[in-house]
């Protein structure tokens, strides 16, 4: 029986959680990157302190402790390393804890995860409101000081956010990596319960630049210089070729616009 055609478009709905996504093969690697372009072309930033509701199960701002709240988890013992390495260069005026971390700054949760330890139920390089430098991540402030980019100073995980990268490798040792945002699921069953994620939030999305811009360090340090700008190259001349009209809108904006 043949399907008429114009019944299932009057049924059919696009769905609201859509996100458009473009992949190319690695000219040097067994590796098929996948970029999701509906969030590397949206206008979101962070907004840590200036609207941030935080992780917690209600809404926090006034804590101003951002994804910081249950401290960082760390990739693995190279990222650990390189946490104590910087972690001894911060300064007391960098660091309001400085004085009173413990020996071991970081320990195994009961997961067996390689985590920060907690300081006043807080990452312990969370600098919090009232220090004399301000709220904020210790390793952020002394990378600014020192003129670099906070990539080198921070764990893997919180440079990266809300950035995400995955690598799913195939029985022929095909790599396929993706780098998209990360959500509430990929935090596992704790995300369930944060009140408030920024990706999903639109009051997130208010940069003025897109994210394939504004996150370009991350995005080279996550993919390296010569497939950003393959990505890059993309991204611009899809935007000439959509210029009479109008990419994908992030499902966050589309949700938006429906309820105003």
């Amino acid at each position: 029986m043949l399907c008429d055609i114009a019944s299932v478009r009057s049924v059919a709905k696009s769905p609201k959680d859509a996100h458009e996504w473009v992949s190319f093969e690695d000219e040097k690697e067994e590796r098929t990157w996948r970029f999701d372009l509906t969030f590397l072309e949206s206008n979101w930033e962070c907004i840590f302190g200036n609207g941030c509701q935080g992780v917690l199960t209600g809404p926090a701002p006034e804590l101003v402790q951002g994804c910081c709240s249950y401290g960082a988890h760390l990739v693995d013992k190279a990222d650990a390393k390189k946490v104590k390495e910087k972690a001894k260069l911060l300064t007391d005026e960098e660091w309001q804890f400085k004085s009173v971390a413990p020996k071991n700054i970081i320990e195994k949760n009961e997961d067996g995860d390689l985590v920060t330890v907690l300081q006043d139920d807080a990452c312990i390089f969370l600098n919090r409101p009232g220090f004399s430098g301000g709220p904020g991540c210790a390793f952020h402030v002394a990378a600014a000081n020192h003129g670099e980019s906070y990539v080198g100073w921070k764990p893997e995980v919180c440079w990266q956010l809300p950035l995400r990268r995955e690598d799913e490798e195939n029985d022929n040792d095909h790599v396929t990596t993706s780098i998209g945002q990360w959500e509430r699921r990929h935090w596992g069953e704790g995300g369930a319960e944060f009140h408030w994620w920024c990706t999903e939030a639109p009051e997130a999305f208010i940069g003025s630049s897109r994210v394939v811009d504004s996150m370009k360090d991350e995005l080279i340090e996550m993919v390296g210089k010569r497939n950003y700008s393959k990505l890059l190259a993309f991204v611009n001349e899809r935007a000439e070729r959509t210029k009479i009209g109008v990419p994908l809108a992030h499902p966050v904006m589309r949700k938006k616009e429906k309820t105003t």
